[in-house]
């Protein structure tokens, strides 16, 4: 049975990865971030928009707060890195829920709808590219 090692000493993890990696996967890391905070910070600001958006997508104006609030847990779940696995599946669900808000509506496919699952895959695209535990889940068979 093999250890399962953690790496989150800065120097263990540039040694390993090559600066063009390390910064692939901070630029998407930040993308993610940014966005999920926009999002969680307008939904407890509650612009006319925003207000006016989560109403057409069917939800009652005192569900925007909880939705806010659960966005922005799940982003700083994912903004920690010995937490970042646990947010990156937290969003995963998150997100799902807004395809499924989008879909129930009939939005369009690739663009209202599919947003989310862009945004979900951009939240994995560093875990992927920095931790070779997520790697091996896919490419060692034996």
């Amino acid at each position: 049975m093999s250890k399962i090692e953690v790496r989150t000493n800065p120097a263990a993890i540039h040694a390993e990865y090559s600066k063009g990696r390390i910064w692939t996967a901070r630029i998407l890391w930040g993308i993610v971030v940014l966005f999920m905070l926009f999002d969680g910070i307008g939904k407890l600001a509650k612009p006319k928009q925003v207000v006016e958006g989560t109403l057409s997508l069917g939800f009652l104006e005192k569900h925007i707060t909880v939705i806010g609030v659960l966005g922005l847990i799940c982003t700083v779940l994912y903004v920690v890195p010995r937490t970042r696995f646990l947010g990156a599946l937290l969003l995963t669900g998150y997100l799902g829920g807004a395809v499924a808000a989008q879909l129930r509506l009939d939005e369009p496919l690739w663009s209202n709808t599919l947003f989310s699952v862009y945004v979900a895959i951009l939240a994995w695209g560093p875990i992927w590219l920095m931790d070779r535990n997520v790697r091996r889940l896919f490419w060692n068979r034996g």
